[in-house]
């Protein structure tokens, strides 16, 4: 049986994979593993649930709640709010855990479930695993006053939208900010923040109606917000996904800011201001090289995962480390979240805007982009790609020739036959160049043979 649980949480399609049963049966499971310590200490654990507006998220979220509730867990419904949102109020109720339902930058059919564990921390691989394995055991049925209530968070985004507000290092008085909110889970928080920090506000994307999360609006179609901060003479442009735990920016002049140029923004600014522990970025391998290059400059080391901000964040717990995050806008400041927060991210770089007078263009072009390109080979042995001989020659022979102001990453699939090649060089006709060569050399080297005919 393959692995229920992927890279962050359970996702598929709602009525598909999430039905009704499965969450509900996920929250009894999850009942028993991460309330197990409350049940212990003679105490009634508590969740905190929250989802995005998708409309497959109330028949979700009932058959959650109905679950934990019949597994003797205390509920507080949050309703509608972001992920990181729902992480922050686990910790701020000393919740013993808590479940967002939401499938983030996917469509609206989409939809998934993932748990918080005490504190709002993701759950490691042996928590997940472990609710893996309890789906197959009987569940306990308790009864009379042990069965759990459901009670409405009635000031959850009141108390999220205060802690956001008192992260603010500046106020953002005279900043004219676009907001896209992807029809998603920040359309409410989100406005209300920039105004109360101080900002003049236009909102697009902030009207959901159960189906119409990331659809043409939201960090993965970033023209309309380009678009509205052109027409409306605007300092910046933020963009959220359906969920709210990312952040892309767009500056004055309509040109996207991705997660590497915030990345680079706000280590330096927090470096300067002796908050950047250690002096260090956590970020994956696939940002671009511009970023390592430029922090390089800046006297500030860069330390890298594998690609999911899951892995960001051990290593920044790991290290102790204040700053991590991903060039799709997943941004973690450990020193106020858990995860990546694109609410918090927006209100931080606009704060650094305001507070230095500099335009988003000056700031982020402290961080040139150099040309990348990425080609999927399909249909290779991906699990071969780091030992094959032919290949590795190819690679370290392109490394020569890209020399400091270029990078090649190959990188396996872990789900399908696969291989990722990028190639970043100081031109696209170089980066071009050498990522052909080396996908041609992957693909001759490393084509799976056919199966032998029965």
């Amino acid at each position: 049986m393959s692995r229920l649980f992927g890279t962050d949480g359970v996702r598929g399609l709602a009525n598909g994979l999430i039905t009704a049963e499965l969450s509900l049966q996920l929250a009894q499971a999850a009942a028993v593993v991460l309330g197990h310590n409350a049940v212990e200490g003679g105490r009634r654990p508590t969740a905190v649930i929250a989802r995005d507006p998708r409309i497959s998220g109330e028949f979700i979220a009932a058959a959650i709640e109905a679950g934990l509730a019949s597994s003797g867990i205390d509920v507080y419904d949050a309703g509608v709010l972001p992920t990181p949102a729902a992480a922050f109020l686990v910790a701020d109720l000393d919740a013993d855990f808590g479940v967002m339902i939401s499938a983030s930058h996917n469509p609206a059919p989409d939809n998934g479930i993932k748990f918080l564990a005490r504190g709002g921390q993701k759950l490691d691989d042996a928590l997940e695993e472990a609710i893996e394995a309890e789906l197959a055991k009987p569940q306990p049925r308790p009864v009379g006053a042990d069965v759990g209530r459901i009670r409405r968070f009635a000031d959850a985004e009141d108390r999220y939208v205060v802690h956001l507000l008192q992260t603010l290092p500046h106020r953002l008085d005279g900043l004219k900010v676009v907001l896209d909110c992807a029809h998603g889970a920040a359309s409410g928080c989100s406005p209300e923040v920039f105004s109360n920090a101080g900002a003049e506000i236009v909102v697009i994307g902030a009207d959901p109606d159960g189906n119409n999360i990331n659809d043409g609006y939201g960090s993965t179609h970033m023209e309309r917000l380009q678009a509205a901060v052109l027409e409306h003479g605007a300092d910046l442009g933020i963009a959220h996904d359906g969920d709210a735990d990312r952040c892309l920016a767009v500056d004055h002049e309509g040109t996207v800011v991705d997660g590497d140029q915030i990345m680079a923004v706000m280590a330096i600014a927090m470096n300067d201001a002796g908050r950047l522990v250690d002096s260090t970025l956590v970020a994956t391998v696939m940002s671009n090289l511009g970023l390592k290059l430029a922090l390089r400059e800046a006297g500030i080391t860069i330390r890298e995962t594998g690609v999911g901000d899951r892995y960001v964040l051990e290593e920044m717990r790991d290290g102790g480390y204040s700053l991590g995050g991903e060039q799709s806008g997943h941004v973690i400041f450990a020193d106020y979240a858990t995860t990546g927060d694109g609410v918090l991210t927006g209100l931080q770089l606009a704060a650094q805007v305001a507070a230095t007078g500099r335009s988003l263009k000056d700031l982020a072009g402290v961080m040139t982009k150099l040309p990348q390109v990425l080609t999927n080979v399909k249909g290779v042995d991906r699990a071969a790609v780091k030992t094959d001989t032919g290949v590795q020659q190819a690679v370290r022979e392109a490394q020569e020739v890209l020399g400091e102001t270029g990078r090649v990453l190959l990188r396996p699939s872990g789900t399908e036959p696969v291989v990722r090649v990028m190639v970043e060089a100081a031109d696209m006709d170089t980066a071009q160049r050498i990522a052909g060569e080396l996908a041609e050399t992957v693909r001759t080297r490393l084509a799976l043979q056919p199966a032998p005919a029965v």
